[in-house]
């Protein structure tokens, strides 16, 4: 494969279409922080406009609602241009991957990193793989992670069961992570649910 295909649109989940949680957790703002998850351009791209705008639009809401409540917030974006010792495997599935340019690295603007926020490379699926995201965590007290992003069964479901694996709580918002298909989209959220996180709505996902 040697790069993301074009995406079908799809609808994104509402909460009749979201699998029954195992775990009971509920965010608090005093332990949570979140994560927007490869948000760039370069992803986003193959989705149809109406998609990534609903995408955006309700990862904005968390993030808004977030920040209200003083609660650290985390990236993670590719690099792009990687070279071929940086980028391993990922060659294989996806090919050469995002260039170094802005128009592939960038995310939206509603979406933009504040001075304050953490901003971690991002190597492999997981956010967590050759990052400080972890000890960043850690410095905020944080042990639950609100995850928003794309895509769901890969980088998005990859995160959440690392954070899952170090006690840090995960919590995947349905409807602001995006997938290559509903398919996918579904199979990311029932694996979540039943195996390491709670998956909620960006309305439900903070009182």
């Amino acid at each position: 494969m040697t790069g993301i295909a074009d995406i079908e649109s799809y609808p994104l989940p509402i909460p009749a279409d979201l699998p029954k949680n195992v775990a009971d957790w509920t965010v608090d703002p005093r332990r949570g922080a979140l994560l927007i998850h490869d948000m760039q351009r370069y992803f986003l791209r193959p989705f149809p406009d109406t998609m990534t705008s609903q995408l955006v639009r309700n990862t904005v809401s968390v993030l808004d609602r977030c920040r209200a409540l003083g609660m650290p917030v985390a990236y993670t974006m590719q690099p792009g241009g990687m070279d071929p010792s940086q980028r391993g495997l990922l060659a294989d599935f996806w090919g050469a991957g995002m260039s170094a340019e802005p128009a592939d690295r960038d995310v939206p603007e509603p979406l933009q990193p504040g001075p304050l926020d953490g901003v971690f490379t991002k190597w492999r699926y997981s956010a967590f793989f050759r990052t400080e995201l972890l000890a960043w965590l850690r410095r905020h007290n944080a042990d639950q992670l609100v995850i928003c992003g794309v895509y769901a069964h890969i980088g998005v479901l990859a995160s959440a069961v690392d954070a899952f694996s170090n006690d840090v709580q995960p919590f995947v918002v349905a409807d602001a992570v995006a997938d290559f298909s509903a398919q996918d989209h579904r199979f990311a959220l029932e694996y979540a649910a039943r195996k390491c996180a709670v998956v909620v709505t960006a309305e439900d996902v903070l009182p």
